[in-house]
């Protein structure tokens, strides 16, 4: 589906067409999966993380102004949503790992090194959000979704020289939390 059939749903759907909603999330979900799992390692958790967007997105297309582009409006709900389902698996783990004999817990030599590239960046985005709130969504939006300056600055309503500035930033303090440990 074209960029402007999305839009144009979208809008539609902002105003309570049921259709134009029920015909966005069909369209949608292909690639909310794929920024999904850019974040979520493990493919049951993109999946779940996808359902919550598009729930999300039910819940709240009324929300959708239409001030900046719906599919920037997407890219931040799928990246809070995809941290939110890392930080709750991560705290599920916490809890069944009390449970685990030492035999059952995952061997760190079979781990993919991608998957534990992306759970020590989202580790890391944990620290910063803790230490800096504001540095986290122009990281996620750039880096992750891959949106440009304007975008972004767009959507946190800040000018893009402080978007860079926070991304510089974010960086340098994300390329600190990963490398401690080095």
């Amino acid at each position: 589906m074209g960029d402007e059939r999305q839009e144009e749903l979208a809008r539609r759907a902002a105003t309570g067409d049921r259709a134009a909603l029920n015909d966005l999330l069909a369209a949608i979900r292909p690639q909310v999966l794929r920024r999904c799992a850019r974040f979520l390692p493990c493919f049951q958790d993109a999946e779940e993380a996808c359902q919550d967007v598009l729930l999300q997105v039910a819940r709240r297309i009324e929300r959708f102004e239409g001030r900046s582009l719906f599919s920037t409006w997407l890219h931040v709900v799928v990246a809070n949503s995809a941290r939110q389902t890392y930080r709750t698996l991560k705290r599920r783990a916490v809890e069944e790992a009390h449970d685990l004999t030492p035999l059952d817990r995952p061997d760190p030599r079979t781990t993919s090194v991608i998957a534990g590239s992306r759970l020590d960046f989202l580790d890391a985005l944990e620290r910063l959000e803790a230490r800096r709130p504001d540095l986290v969504a122009p990281i996620v939006l750039r880096d992750v979704c891959q949106l440009d300056y304007n975008e972004i600055a767009e959507h946190l309503g800040i000018p893009v020289g402080t978007v860079k500035s926070r991304i510089h930033q974010g960086r340098s303090d994300l390329r600190e939390y990963l490398f401690q440990g080095a």
